[in-house]
């Protein structure tokens, strides 16, 4: 049974491996969602396919014994997050130039107040371009950069000596965990 400091190791470790899970389902998730949308057609719609495989050798180092790559994986993924606020904007971008070409507004958007039109193209009211889809890829790298915060930063917790009861002179062992 885990008592004190054991237990908030072994809370640590769970929390830690759960962030890493819900990275690398956050990968394949958006991965699905590109590939149904065949978001291939030319190398900006490649650069999120880039931010994925980054992402993806994020986790690989993270999950290395010792911590080893924790801070390169750290440094990926908040290149991932950049690529990911890129994403948003040019999301919003093209819907923004897509608003004159709406039926609802072509006559009227360019007499829309700058903010009106700004907002219509980020909450998607104008052109096709999902505009927090691309907030995911940040969103996973958010998570995996928390995965390598927990506990003592990086490492498995440290298990303190085997401990002898007192009372029926057993010794108590704690196999390390593997995250």
């Amino acid at each position: 049974m885990a008592r004190g400091a054991d237990a908030v190791s072994d809370g640590t470790v769970l929390v830690r491996r759960g962030l890493i899970a819900l990275t690398s389902i956050g990968i394949l998730a958006t991965a699905f969602e590109l590939a149904t949308e065949r978001h291939w057609n030319s190398w900006e719609q490649l650069t999120p396919w880039a931010a994925l495989a980054v992402l993806a050798v994020a986790t690989v180092l993270v999950i290395l014994p010792d911590g080893r790559g924790v801070t390169a994986a750290r440094v990926l993924a908040l290149l991932v997050l950049a690529a990911s606020i890129y994403g948003v904007i040019t999301h919003i971008r093209a819907n923004y130039d897509a608003g004159v070409l709406d039926q609802r507004y072509a006559e009227s958007w360019d007499n829309l107040p700058a903010l009106q039109r700004w907002w219509y193209a980020a909450t998607k009211t104008v052109g096709p371009a999902p505009t927090l889809a691309p907030g995911v890829l940040g969103q996973t790298a958010l998570l995996l950069v928390l995965a390598t915060l927990t506990g003592r930063g990086h490492r498995s917790p440290q298990r303190s000596p085997p401990e002898t009861s007192t009372e029926s002179g057993v010794t108590g062992q704690h196999p390390p965990g593997p995250l």
